[in-house]
């Protein structure tokens, strides 16, 4: 028997009961004794179209109960190797987008001091720049793999610094990135001119867009950045926009001709033996797709980030 959280079995316990925490794992009040934490932050005041990213984690959660441990493609056991529980939601200011993003950098210092790996459930793409600070202040400057349909590069909107789609322009400018090692995967859509994506390949950043990746597997892109992360820390930012509206018709800026689920797959599990020191799956909005298959594909995703962290156990 393992002496590690483990979900709570479908035959022990009917899946459409339970606790309502990620995968049915136990919720921590401690982060002692813990490697990795899975946490939601249900925040959508960060977006500039469709909200309701608030209601991410809650769904995510729910379709999370269909999840059995083990990976019958890789072999990966994650409960098996890392002590994994839900702690829960972070208590940020709704009325209030500063405020909460601050909320959120103060959380994060907390677990990273504590030893833990954070594993977060958006909630808009403005969490992962207060989450990238707290990555540094811990880590340095670290890789950081992006898949999205945006860039998220933008210097302001609406004459705000901190939004959704500001948040790679900040971290850059805050030096909380290695430049020449950030790869955004996915990029497509429409833009205000024909230079929306050429600054940020400037500062360095790799950019893969989907027009490039349609038709094909991920698996053999996947290892090349790998080889070129090397032994580097790095963060995964996962927007669920990056898959196409055909897979993920729930989030909040959706476009077109984007990655298939199965790509989503691949792409992660050529990831398998970097340094990953946190990962966000972010822009679920469950109001746009009332059959929770948005939330299916992002609790899976979240799933296999687990089976790829530093001292899971795979074939």
């Amino acid at each position: 028997m393992s002496e590690f959280n483990q979900p709570i079995s479908g035959n022990d316990l009917a899946r459409f009961s339970g606790p309502g925490t990620y995968m049915r794992l136990p919720q921590a009040t401690s982060l002692e004794g813990l490697d990795v934490a899975v946490l939601g932050v249900p925040m959508d005041i960060g977006t500039s179209w469709r909200s309701g990213t608030r209601f991410g984690p809650k769904q995510i959660r729910a379709e999370s109960a269909m999840i059995r441990p083990y990976n019958m493609t890789t072999g990966a056991a994650p409960f098996d190797h890392l002590n994994i529980a839900d702690i829960g939601d972070l208590a940020i200011n709704t009325f209030n987008l500063p405020e909460s993003l601050r909320i959120i950098e103060d959380s994060y210092d907390a677990i990273l001091s504590a030893g833990v790996m954070p594993v977060a459930m958006g909630g808009d793409h403005s969490i992962t720049l207060p989450i990238l600070r707290a990555i540094a202040r811990k880590h340095g400057p670290v890789s950081v793999i992006h898949v999205d349909a945006h860039a998220d590069v933008n210097d302001e909107m609406f004459g705000e610094k901190e939004t959704h789609g500001t948040v790679f322009r900040r971290a850059y400018e805050e030096g909380l990135l290695e430049a020449d090692k950030v790869y955004q995967i996915g990029l497509r859509g429409t833009g205000y001119g024909p230079d929306d994506f050429k600054e940020p390949q400037g500062w360095g950043f790799q950019h893969f867009p989907a027009s490039e990746l349609w038709n094909r597997s991920l698996h053999n892109m996947g290892a090349e950045i790998r080889r070129d992360i090397g032994a580097r820390p790095v963060y995964i930012s996962y927007d669920i926009d990056s898959l196409d509206p055909a897979f993920a018709p729930g989030t909040g800026t959706p476009e077109i001709g984007g990655l298939t689920s199965m790509q989503a797959l691949e792409l992660i599990r050529a990831f398998k033996g970097l340094n990953v020191v946190g990962c966000d799956l972010v822009e679920v909005s469950p109001p746009y797709d009332p059959s929770g298959n948005t939330a299916l594909v992002a609790a899976n995703l979240i799933y296999e980030l687990l089976c790829i962290l530093p001292g899971r156990s795979s074939e």
